[in-house]
C-alpha cells in the first residue's frame, strides 16, 4: 500500500469482525505527533461516530496551543467530547475522567453513534475501558498536608513510612514520584484500605467496554522524532508563549497541575527567568520525546493493541477508508 501504511492489510479481517460484529468503540492512541486527532475526527466522520479525548491537558479550557488541542476545522464536523471541560486552576483526576468520559460515551451510544476515543493518555483509557472503581477521592487539605511532608522529609522518609502499612505499593514506587506516594497515603487515611489491595480488587472486575484499540506510531524513530520537534516549532510559532503569558495574568498558578505539562512548564519557567525562551524550546523537546517514549512502552504491555506503523507521510484519509470499507462485512 502507497505511503506505507503497513497495518492495514495485516488488521483488516480483525477490524471487521471485531468492530461491525457487536464491539461499541474504537481506541485510537499511541505517542504525540502520530496524526492520532486527524485519523480519529475523519473515522468517526464515515462511520458515524463521536470522538471522546483520551489527553490529560486537553480537558483544560484556555490551553489550546501546547496542547495541540483540534481546531473546529479539524474536527470535521464531528462531535468532540472531553475537551475543555475545566478551567485551568482546578484540579482533575483519573476518577472523574473515568466517570465524565463514561457517561459521555453511554450517552454517544444511546444515540446509535460510535464512541471512539482518541488521545494518548495510557492510564486514562485503560481505566475507563475496565471501568477501574477508585478510592474516595480524598480531602484536599489531607492531601496538601502531605505534599508538606513530602516536601519536608523527602521521598525515601516517605516510602519508610508507606512500607510501615502498604510495603507493596513502598516497593513498587520510586522516591522521586511525588504523587503516587502521597495519593498511596491519602488513600489509605480516607479509605482504610491500601492502595494496592484497591488495584487487584478492580482487578478482578469485568471490563465495563468492549473496544477495538489501535495505536500509531513510525517505523523510524528518528521520524518521529523530527516531527514531535516540528510540532514544538509550530506551537511557538502560533503564540505558545502569548498564551503562557495569558495564563499567568488569569492567575493560573505555575505550580498547578495543569502548568505541568510539557510546553507550559519550560515556557513559563523562561517568562520567569529561570531560562531563556530557546532554552525552553529545547526543553520541550527533549521532555516531549521522552513522553513518546514512555507512552511506547506503557502500550507495548498491551498485547490487544493493534499497531497502525507508518513507513512514510501518513495518508490518514486511506487509512480510514481502509479501515472502514474495505473491512465491511
Amino acid at each position: 500500500m502507497q505511503n506505507g501504511i503497513s497495518f492495514c492489510e495485516a488488521t483488516s479481517r480483525i477490524v471487521s469482525y471485531q468492530v461491525f460484529q457487536g464491539s461499541r468503540i474504537i481506541v485510537i492512541t499511541g505517542p504525540t505527533a502520530t496524526g492520532k486527532t486527524a485519523l480519529g475526527a475523519l473515522l468517526a466522520k464515515k462511520a458515524n461516530g463521536e470522538v471522546v479525548s483520551a489527553d490529560s491537558m486537553q480537558i483544560y479550557k484556555y490551553m489550546d496551543i501546547g496542547t495541540a488541542k483540534p481546531s473546529e476545522e479539524e474536527k470535521l464536523g464531528v462531535p468532540h467530547h472531553m475537551i475543555d471541560i475545566i478551567p485551568p486552576w482546578e484540579d482533575y483526576s483519573v476518577s472523574r475522567y473515568v466517570s465524565d468520559a463514561a457517561r459521555c460515551i453511554d450517552a454517544i451510544q444511546q444515540r446509535g453513534k460510535l464512541p471512539i476515543i482518541v488521545g494518548g493518555t495510557g492510564l486514562y483509557i485503560d481505566s475507563l475501558l475496565s471501568g477501574r472503581e477508585f478510592s474516595a477521592r480524598g480531602d484536599a487539605s489531607l492531601r496538601r498536608g502531605l505534599e508538606d511532608d513530602y516536601d519536608d522529609i523527602g521521598g525515601e522518609a516517605m516510602l519508610l513510612k508507606l512500607r510501615e502499612f502498604d510495603p507493596d505499593s513502598a516497593d513498587k514506587l520510586h522516591a522521586n514520584d511525588k504523587k503516587r506516594i502521597v495519593r498511596a497515603f491519602e488513600a489509605h487515611a480516607t479509605t482504610g484500605q491500601t492502595i494496592f489491595q484497591h488495584d487487584l480488587d478492580t482487578k478482578e472486575l469485568p471490563p465495563r467496554y468492549s473496544a477495538v484499540k489501535f495505536a500509531l506510531t513510525y517505523s523510524d524513530r528518528a521520524e518521529l522524532y523530527r516531527r514531535i520537534e516540528q510540532r514544538v516549532d509550530t506551537m511557538f510559532s502560533k503564540g505558545l508563549e502569548d498564551e503562557a503569558r495569558q495564563l499567568l495574568e488569569m492567575g493560573v498558578r505555575p505550580d498547578s497541575t495543569s502548568m505541568q505539562a510539557i510546553g507550559y512548564k519550560e515556557t513559563i519557567g523562561a517568562i520567569l527567568g529561570q531560562h531563556s525562551m530557546d532554552d525552553a524550546a529545547n526543553m520541550i523537546k527533549t521532555q516531549s520525546r521522552h513522553y513518546a517514549k514512555r507512552q511506547i512502552t506503557w502500550l507495548r504491555r498491551d498485547n490487544s493493541i493493534k499497531w497502525l506503523t507508518w513507513d512514510g507521510e501518513p495518508n490518514i484519509e486511506e487509512c480510514a477508508r481502509t479501515i472502514f470499507e474495505e473491512t465491511l462485512p
